[in-house]
């Protein structure tokens, strides 16, 4: 898989279009496609400016793997609209976007562009292990700060976080990384979960906020040689530091496996190349005259084209 490679975080993406385009954006029959549109516009944008050779939109099969929540049972739970035995729990979602989800899968498998979702896995795991298996340069198109981890000058990874819209990105390489957070990408998941982060119901370390969790992984490296310096009385930690991590023991234990995105998912075998015209014209006239596409989906259909 060589050239530039483009991967969609495409909940994080809609999510964004969704609360960024007004829902008097309607189909034909009054149902809000705001989203749809959105999103449509977004991939326009992100092809025109950036010019990827290759493009998945990579989806949340499982949004909450049951493997990360027996390591943490917090992971995600105040997000969860209704629990499932044996299948992904339900996630709580503005009742006007769960209907627009299956039109924006229908749409971009009209078009032909690679859409990628693994059973028990979420997105950012698809696009982890996408980046491992490239070749050439990756941008990752993301409003997640989780997947800064994956940011690697030497291979050519950098996220594309949207400041606005896509039309302003903030291009994340490990430059900005350091400037903001003292670390590089590497190094991100393990100030993440020492920081700790609600919004994915990770608790983190009791008293070590970013900053501190920054000067830790300056002093000593990376979050293992952090924990063998809680059993070394020669180690430069506070009274208070040794004892906060030393009580953390077991979060720190499992937090890794939960918080770095996995690099081996099982991935389909898909034509990832940006395709020049759709790859079933007859589907996606019928989805523009029923869903009011108008605009959003000439304009990519255009750009596509190029």
């Amino acid at each position: 898989m060589t050239g530039r490679l483009m991967l969609l975080d495409t909940a994080s993406l809609y999510f964004r279009a969704y609360f960024g385009v007004p829902d008097s954006v309607k189909a034909p029959d009054g149902t809000p496609v705001n989203a749809v549109r959105g999103l449509l516009d977004f991939i326009d944008r992100l092809v025109r400016d950036h010019r990827p050779e290759r493009l998945v939109a990579c989806m949340d099969a499982d949004w909450r793997p049951r493997w990360r929540v027996e390591l943490i049972p917090t992971y995600k739970a105040h997000r969860v609209a209704e629990e499932h035995e044996g299948a992904p729990d339900e996630e709580e979602v503005p009742d006007t976007l769960s209907p627009q989800v299956p039109v924006i899968e229908d749409v971009l498998d009209a078009i032909g562009i690679a859409r990628v979702g693994v059973a028990g896995y979420e997105a950012d795991d698809v696009i982890g292990t996408f980046t491992a298996r490239a070749d050439g340069p990756v941008d990752i198109v993301t409003g997640d700060r989780d997947l800064y981890q994956l940011v690697d000058d030497a291979r050519g990874v950098r996220v594309l976080y949207p400041l606005k819209g896509v039309g302003t990105l903030q291009l994340t390489d490990e430059a900005v990384l350091r400037g903001k957070y003292g670390v590089d990408g590497r190094g991100y998941a393990d100030l993440a979960l020492l920081r700790g982060d609600p919004s994915d119901g990770l608790p983190g370390v009791a008293g070590i906020g970013e900053k501190t969790a920054a000067k830790l992984l300056a002093e000593f490296g990376d979050l293992a040689g952090i924990v063998a310096a809680v059993g070394d009385p020669r180690a430069r930690l506070t009274p208070s530091q040794r004892m906060r991590l030393t009580e953390a023991g077991p979060y720190l234990a499992v937090a890794p496996k939960v918080v770095r995105v996995a690099g081996d998912v099982p991935l389909p075998d898909v034509d990832t190349a940006l395709p020049r015209s759709p790859r079933d014209p007859a589907a996606l006239e019928d989805l523009a005259r029923r869903w009011g596409l108008g605009g959003s989906l000439q304009r990519l259909l255009v750009t596509l084209a190029r």
